[in-house]
């Protein structure tokens, strides 16, 4: 069942994405060589903490950190670990905020270094297709017309949508009704309703759409090894347009 938000719910949800948003800007200042995961997992932590917020991931379904942590071929769900990043590497860090029972979602990729032209591109075309799903979360519209804005722009530049893990609704609980996929033909699924906030937040992969899950039960990767990106928003459908309530 779709549960849709009143405007004071989706105010408290919005407190806790601007917490979310500025644990982010602040993550960006400490990406570099050398850093490990696991130390960008146990700042997130302390600075939610000292906002007056939690982190709704660990422990969710014995889940056993703060955020995940993915680097290059791992597409969502990778552990947070003591290996330093290296030049040329990439790593999304995502994390779910929790003020006061109210949720808010954000993952956001990001360069270590220098990185390669490819995955330089790989980065703009997979936050550039957020935005094109976000414009797209308009009351009346359906969850397909934001799932086909982004397959239609990935797959023209040359990058494929992973099929196996989906936005959300969210609210008092992570994961809601509806699903919203990042692929699939426009004017199909739900309709768009005005107090509807959801997760969109595509991940695009250089090669194969294709994913596998590491013996750990959590760590998903591309099949073939090659690089994935995602880039997330908690969006609020209101009657005048989309709001991103994890702006950075």
């Amino acid at each position: 069942m779709i549960t849709l938000k009143s405007q004071q719910e989706i105010e408290k949800m919005k407190a806790a994405g601007e917490i979310l948003a500025a644990c982010h800007k602040e993550i960006a200042k400490l990406i570099r060589p050398g850093i490990t995961t696991l130390e960008i997992d146990q700042f997130a932590a302390s600075f939610v903490e000292k906002h007056g917020a939690t982190m709704e991931q660990k422990g969710y379904q014995g889940y056993p950190f703060a955020t995940c942590a993915s680097v290059n071929d791992v597409i969502c769900h990778g552990f947070p670990n003591k290996q330093p990043l290296k030049e040329g590497d990439i790593v999304t860090i995502d994390m779910v905020v929790n003020l006061n029972g109210w949720l808010a979602d954000s993952a956001w990729s990001y360069a270590v270094g220098n990185v390669s032209p490819e995955a330089e591109r790989l980065l703009k075309v997979t936050e550039q297709s957020l935005y094109l799903g976000i414009e797209q979360a308009v009351v009346g519209n359906r969850i397909g017309d934001i799932s086909h804005a982004i397959q239609v722009f990935a797959e023209q530049n040359g990058f494929s949508v992973v099929r196996d893990f989906t936005g959300h609704g969210i609210g008092q609980t992570m994961h809601e009704e509806p699903y919203v996929p990042h692929y699939g033909p426009a004017g199909k699924g739900p309709r768009l309703k005005e107090g509807m906030v959801i997760t969109i937040e595509p991940m695009l992969n250089v090669g194969t759409y294709h994913a596998k899950v590491d013996d750990d039960g959590w760590t998903a990767r591309t099949r073939d090894g090659k690089l994935s990106a995602q880039y997330e928003h908690t969006i609020a459908i209101t009657s005048d347009g989309p709001v991103i309530l994890t702006k950075q």
